[in-house]
């Protein structure tokens, strides 16, 4: 069976009555958000820095390598115009 609700409005000499809506706003960011991204951005920028520094200094060991190479075969010329030279006294 259905239950029955008899609602009787307030006599008229009754005082108003005052409602009171609360409204919670959603908890604020505490800024964790802001604080990894610029943590993320450190770390890209070392990162990038790095392989920079990786890729400098492989270039530099290569110019090292090819300048060595350079005196050795300046030497061996050397070395050969002095042969020569001690040949063509004899």
């Amino acid at each position: 069976m259905a239950d029955e609700t008899i609602v009787t409005p307030p006599p008229a000499d009754a005082p108003a009555t005052h409602t009171t809506i609360i409204h919670e706003a959603p908890p604020r960011s505490s800024g964790l958000g802001i604080i990894m991204a610029l943590i993320l951005l450190v770390v890209v920028a070392g990162g990038v820095y790095l392989f920079s520094q990786n890729s400098s200094e492989s270039a530099k060991d290569n110019a090292i390598a090819e300048a060595a190479n350079n005196v050795g075969n300046a030497a061996t010329k050397v070395g050969d115009a002095a042969e020569d030279a001690v040949n063509t006294n004899k």
